[in-house]
């Protein structure tokens, strides 16, 4: 399938590893130019190349920025001045007892998670309005409708996610651009790689480890097992192409059926 991306440049953040660069690699397969986010040139650098491995000719490049500063976000939208789509994709996360999250971590969660894709809609948002066409899509979590217990902070700031993605498509109508977020569930990152890797650790097998997460701490799981990043690159792909243009103000779950409301 031609998702018509060619010559679209996409902006995807915290895209260096994880989800955010299996989108990347997918959108620049599909042509799009692809503009990197990491917090260092070293990460870029490693990202661009795995990019051009896979698709030698790619449009590739990238800018280092921190996005917990607004300072080095303010020289990304400098460097960067318009895109096609925007793919709102860093975040944090750190398993933590309520009681011990002090006011530091809420503000350094909402200023990362929320506060960053806030920042770049607020600039790309209304040159999208203007040409009649854009994308914008907030990478949220099944933590924003069910919040983790171990991470209520995180949670917050993925439901925060969701009213901004819809406030924003209610100011779309009648036109080309598209505001959607899209729900993953557990999923084979880097964090998750390194949380399996500790109770492996713990004396059991990779399998083990997973299966025992899945019965214990996703047990709504209909996949039962961690998606890939290529799965969740895949529905960002779409949602982020021409074909995707009646599909606005949406929560779009690739969460493996974790979330059992129908709603």
């Amino acid at each position: 399938m031609d998702l018509q991306l060619t010559n679209k440049v996409a902006l995807v953040t915290g895209s260096t590893a994880g989800i955010g660069l299996a989108i990347a690699r997918r959108l620049a397969a599909e042509g799009a130019e692809v503009i990197l986010t990491g917090r260092t040139e070293a990460r870029i650098s490693e990202a661009r190349t795995a990019i051009l491995a896979e698709t030698p000719g790619a449009q590739v490049r990238g800018v280092a920025v921190d996005f917990g500063k607004a300072e080095e976000v303010g020289n990304l939208l400098r460097e960067v001045p318009t895109v096609d789509i925007l793919v709102n994709n860093v975040g944090i996360f750190d398993p933590k007892p309520f009681v011990e999250i002090p006011d530091e971590d809420w503000v350094r969660f909402f200023e990362v998670n929320v506060l960053s894709g806030v920042r770049l809609s607020r600039q790309y948002f209304p040159l999208m309005l203007k040409q009649n066409w854009g994308r914008i899509l907030f990478i949220s979590s099944e933590s924003a409708l069910q919040i983790p217990e171990e991470m209520i902070h995180y949670g917050t700031t993925k439901t925060a996610q969701l009213a901004v993605a819809r406030g924003l498509a209610e100011l779309t109508k009648g036109t080309a651009v598209t505001v959607n977020s899209v729900l993953p569930g557990p999923t084979a990152s880097e964090g998750v790689e390194e949380f399996i890797g500790k109770m492996s650790a713990e004396g059991k097998s990779k399998e083990e480890a997973e299966k025992d997460f899945f019965q214990q701490a996703r047990p709504s799981s209909l996949l039962q097992r961690f998606a890939t990043t290529d799965e969740v690159a895949s529905m960002v792909a779409y949602l982020a192409s021409p074909l995707a243009s009646a599909t606005n103000g949406a929560s779009v779950r690739v969460d493996g059926g974790v979330i059992r409301s129908i709603g």
